[in-house]
């Protein structure tokens, strides 16, 4: 039986979403129709129209111009705590790999000790003790995050590391540091890809789940999180104020998986990232 959907035409579509979607939070400046703090108390829970695009919420204040600002804030720290979280994880992995010994076994049980703690609780706790901000949310998604890009490292690393290729480097005098950039990274590549955006989806989540518990930015400003926190109490009266920043948390974390998925399966290295994470979980 032939598939409902073509896989391409999917992936493409994720593409071209996403680019959508980032394109209007960085040009959200000259795109927002209001200032996204302005209030207009006479206007408050408006429902969407041709002057309120997505409808406004409970001061009066323009959803879709508040949804493209508080966007970058999502977005920005999603992508920066993945490509922290995928470097450091990246790093301890392999050289967890390579060296070994007593190295490689403390940096094992740091992981299964943090992988044993959940990760929101741990985030709750640092951005508790830090403060609200851009910083301390940066700071507890890359402390709790680098552990699944470590643990897929580490895996792939030992089994690269007992190849032909890299026996017969070995013997023909190539330093250690050449091996691991020549024939260990490069394999490592498409599956650190896919297990990144797998993960951006998780971090983003998490970015919307902590700024709804109101330790992410601080009003006036907003973001996707907060604003889904501030609409709770008008659902059933203004539903818009809860769907637009749902759905656009959901689309982009989908759209992302489906581009990493795609990519994750090309180049040397390529592995289902889903597949490796239940053996080793």
């Amino acid at each position: 039986m032939p598939p409902l959907l073509n896989r391409s035409a999917v992936d493409h579509a994720a593409v071209l979403l996403l680019i959508l979607i980032v394109a209007a939070v960085a040009v959200a400046p000259w795109l927002t129709p209001f200032p996204p703090d302005q209030q207009t108390l006479a206007s408050r829970l408006a429902p969407p129209s041709g002057v309120h695009w997505l409808g406004t919420d409970h001061l009066g204040r323009d959803t879709l111009s508040r949804l493209l600002d508080g966007g970058r804030f999502s977005l920005v720290v999603a992508a920066l705590a993945t490509v922290m979280t995928g470097v450091i994880g990246l790093t301890i992995g392999v050289l967890s790999a390579r060296r070994k010994g007593w190295l490689d076994e403390f940096f094992t049980r740091t992981n299964d000790v943090l992988l044993a703690l959940p990760e929101m609780v741990v985030a709750l706790f640092i951005v508790a003790a830090m403060g609200t901000g851009f910083t301390s949310l940066l700071v507890a998604l890359t402390v709790t995050g680098w552990t699944p890009f470590a643990r897929l490292a580490r895996t792939l690393a030992y089994d690269i590391s007992a190849r032909g290729f890299v026996d017969a480097a070995r013997v023909v005098g190539c330093t250690p540091s050449f091996i691991v950039f020549r024939h260990i990274l490069p394999h490592l590549a498409a599956p650190m890809l896919g297990q990144a955006t797998l993960r951006f989806g998780h971090l983003l989540i998490s970015v919307g789940a902590l700024s709804y518990l109101g330790l992410g930015v601080q009003p006036p400003q907003s973001d996707w999180g907060s604003m889904l926190a501030a609409a709770q109490p008008y659902a059933e009266r203004a539903p818009w104020g809860i769907i637009a920043p749902g759905l656009l948390i959901f689309l982009v974390a989908v759209c992302v998986t489906l581009i990493g998925q795609r990519a994750s399966r090309r180049g040397p290295g390529a592995v289902n990232i889903l597949a490796v994470e239940g053996q080793h979980a």
